[in-house]
């Protein structure tokens, strides 16, 4: 991470200066223009469907100062939201607030509060439930009453990997869920289109950002709990898989680039002390912004408010809202002061009689949103077997390539072999551990890499150097990673850093296996050109990789590894898949493709798997094991 952090804030500083550079509204402008430009370019552009919302109203519920109405609509076709509206209980045109929901799986019930006091003050606000929340859940199963996804973010972050594979951005369809409940918000007759805020808090405040920058609809905006510079964002949490985009920084932008899209429109960024979003970046965005509002003259119109305790919108949070909403809003004409809600349980505010829209509409599930957009724009005829390999090589090239050193740090010695435990060094600041084992005897004999993913390393490289192999058990840069307790995200963290700062995670590891190539290669006891290399699992896409390009693994054997990447499209459901992501790569091949690059090296493959880890019987040139089958016969004819 830290190897990836210094990139990242090299990449800040270069933005540093060309901010800098920024003294006039005109240039201000200039720049406004090419960050939304670009911003949609790494979005994957926003949907272009015009059609109807099909909007309706499904129940009522009247309380003392405002009334609440349950309300559907489709942001796509068969692709439903639902929402709660709130309004005052007097006749008349009042101003709006969208309220984007944060990741709680409840969805719209968990600002209640908020929402409600808006209405009691003068607003008509609607919070809508998030894909994967509230009654939108993916994966939904009836039997169990909930998601077979694990819970909200992890539905995100299976969702944000196919997205990514399609060439695309999981936030594209966040953001026009909430431009479609926008769409709906002011064709209320109650509401005055021309006075329309939005606030939300965590993934709330994330969309609230987004929709705000990109929605010239938005004249207030008041993100909670978000708003941070990758200068203290990158080493800490970066979020769901909406929250951040691929080659951000290295495109030259940061979080303040939203702020200052609005400017010289009023935003207040909202923290609190306790958050596990860091203050100093939340600081750094203010100062920031400041000095960019300055340009405009209108240095007011920006602001900064931290409340008590951890993450989430406390009560004088809250009121800071209230205040901007009735300042910028309301003409400052109203109380900020917080009024009791009788708050209703979460049942009472569904939309749907069943709970779900799967359930009760029949409504689409955002991977197959993703997979329609995808076959659109899938590339299909003969493919060019010199333009993938290119691919490959700018998707694997290092920041700079040094010759490979090793360090040895331990070793052990048996009657059989003799064993050091290494580290690295892949490029200048990354090292890797790895493990050498050297059968005792003369002469020069084949090599073998094992790819490493777990800490407890598997007994694949002891059992081959019992066949006379020396072997490098190597576990590619930032393995083995921390259990994060996530069953279905798999490595999305190190992904995220490493496609925020223009590298892909795969490129960077079969990069990694190929310099064990070159370690194993300069030895004097091996024989080049008798290498070959066994990966289990996702990492056999990063072996595939690295074997595509790199004549001098003679065979492969790739064991329960999916022998597709656009298989990933065809289920809600995927594990690890962002250990495998290479975005927009299944727009023109597929791991097929690479197969056929190695021009008739072997590839030995057994038991492949579909993208929850299933055994899957397929047609091909795999093989399978019988129950208590082990490894032996496989490794066997890998080193035949």
């Amino acid at each position: 991470m830290r190897w990836l952090d210094r990139i990242a804030q090299e990449q800040l500083d270069r933005r540093d200066a060309e901010i800098k550079q920024v003294n006039t509204v005109e240039a201000a402008e200039r720049r406004k223009e090419q960050v939304r430009k670009k911003i949609l370019e790494l979005l994957g552009g926003l949907p272009d469907y015009t059609g109807p919302l099909n909007a309706k109203v499904t129940g009522r519920i009247d309380k003392q100062k405002y009334i609440i109405e349950k309300v559907i609509f489709e942001s796509l076709p068969r692709f439903y939201v639902t929402a709660d509206l709130y309004r005052p209980n007097k006749p008349g045109r009042y101003p709006g607030v969208l309220i984007p929901l944060g990741h709680w799986d409840q969805g719209k019930v968990a600002e209640q509060r908020l929402a409600a006091n808006l209405a009691m003050k003068g607003f008509v606000a609607l919070a809508y439930d998030p894909i994967g929340q509230g009654e939108r859940i993916q994966a939904y199963d009836p039997r169990a009453g909930g998601t077979l996804g694990g819970w909200s973010t992890e539905e995100h972050f299976q969702a944000g990997a196919q997205s990514l594979l399609a060439g695309e951005h999981f936030a594209r369809y966040m953001i026009w869920d909430g431009k479609r409940a926008l769409d709906y918000l002011v064709s209320r007759p109650e509401v005055d289109g021309e006075r329309v805020g939005c606030t939300g808090c965590s993934g709330g405040g994330t969309l609230t950002t987004y929709i705000s920058a990109l929605d010239p609809r938005i004249k207030a905006a008041a993100p909670a709990c978000w708003m941070n510079s990758y200068r203290a964002l990158f080493t800490g949490p970066v979020g769901d898989s909406e929250q951040s985009l691929p080659n951000f920084l290295s495109s030259g932008l940061d979080e303040t680039d939203y702020v200052e899209l609005f400017a010289p429109k009023p935003w207040l960024i909202v923290s609190t002390i306790e958050d596990f979003f860091p203050l100093e970046g939340a600081r750094d965005i203010f100062q920031e912004a400041r000095g960019w509002y300055r340009l405009y003259h209108a240095e007011d119109h920006v602001d900064w408010a931290v409340g008590p305790g951890p993450h989430g919108t406390p009560q004088p949070i809250r009121e800071r809202i209230y205040e901007w909403m009735i300042r910028w809003l309301k003409d400052g004409q109203g109380d900020p002061k917080e009024e009791p809600v009788e708050m209703a349980p979460d049942h009472e505010l569904l939309a749907t009689a069943k709970g779900q829209v799967t359930l009760e509409l029949g409504s689409r599930e955002i991977y197959e949103i993703i997979r329609e957009n995808f076959e659109k724009r899938r590339q299909t005829g003969a493919r060019n077997s010199s333009e993938l390999l290119d691919e490959v090589r700018r998707l694997m090239k290092p920041v700079q390539e040094t010759p490979v050193e090793s360090r040895v740090i331990g070793e052990t010695r048996t009657t059989e072999w003799i064993e050091q435990k290494m580290l690295i060094e892949t490029e200048p600041g990354v090292e890797l551990n790895g493990r050498l084992l050297v059968p005792r005897g003369n002469g020069r004999k084949p090599g073998l890499i094992v790819v490493e993913t777990e800490a407890t390393p598997s007994t694949l490289a002891t059992d081959a150097v019992r066949h006379g192999v020396v072997v490098l058990a190597l576990a590619p840069r930032g393995l083995p990673r921390s259990d994060d307790r996530r069953p279905f995200g798999g490595d999305y963290g190190a992904n995220t850093r490493a496609f925020l700062i223009g590298r892909n995670l795969p490129g960077m590891r079969a990069y990694d296996i190929r310099r064990g190539i070159d370690l194993l290669a300069s030895r004097p006891d091996v024989n080049a050109g008798a290498i070959r290399a066994v990966a289990r699992g996702e990492s056999g896409v990063w072996l595939l990789m690295a074997a595509a390009v790199d004549p001098r693994l003679q065979r492969i054997w790739l064991d329960r590894t999916p022998p597709s990447l656009r298989a990933a499209f065809d289920e809600p459901l995927n594990r690890n898949l962002h250990m495998a992501v290479i975005p927009g790569f299944c727009l023109k091949w597929d791991l097929a493709d690479l197969v056929a690059a190695m021009e008739g090296r072997g590839v030995l493959w057994t038991d492949p798997t579909n993208w929850m880890r299933v055994v899957t019987p397929l047609a091909g040139n795999f093989r399978y094991r019988y129950l208590s089958e082990g490894d032996g016969p496989y490794l066997d004819d890998l080193l035949r």
